[in-house]
């Protein structure tokens, strides 16, 4: 995945992987060989499709709607804040969309590694949460060669799913 997160010690420390319920969640747990060796916990929506699938894993839940909803971006942004203060976070993880910005913003203000990964899905223009999290990233990941015309600075990991 990158080396500065692959080289972190392990011990006490948790990766963060947030990402929205559907798509966004579903390409995060194709990484289960990359991050089943590392404690771990998850932010996204409490729907009933994310309890099933996170069933036995540390579940944070997001306030969701995101989009165009500034009320639940300032309640994201304070359950950030709470988590990255409250947890011994080694990095964050997240394929977007709007539950990410303000872990991603936060995490990076605390010095902690943010890595994103670009969803499958859209290859010819960027993503608003890509757009937006992109200063605050230490790695952009695409999973198409095509989506470095938007992200040349980014490493091509292949599709996720």
């Amino acid at each position: 995945m990158g080396s500065r997160v692959d080289n972190v010690d392990k011990v006490g420390q948790q990766l963060l992987l947030v990402g929205s319920s559907g798509g966004h969640l579903a390409q995060l747990l194709a990484l289960k060989p990359w991050y089943e060796t590392w404690q771990r916990c998850w932010v996204t929506f409490d729907t009933p499709e994310a309890v099933s699938l996170l069933a036995g894993e540390d579940l944070i839940p997001a306030y969701h709607p995101t989009t165009r909803n500034v009320r639940n971006l300032l309640r994201n942004a304070l359950l950030a804040a709470r988590v990255l203060r409250r947890r011994r976070i080694a990095a964050v993880v997240t394929t977007g969309a709007g539950v990410a910005l303000p872990f991603v913003v936060l995490a990076r203000l605390r010095r902690i590694p943010t890595v994103y990964i670009e969803v499958y899905d859209r290859i010819d223009t960027p993503t608003l949460t890509a757009r937006l999290c992109r200063p605050f990233l230490s790695k952009m990941l695409v999973q198409w060669d095509e989506q470095r015309r938007q992200y040349p600075e980014a490493t091509v990991v292949g599709t996720l799913l």
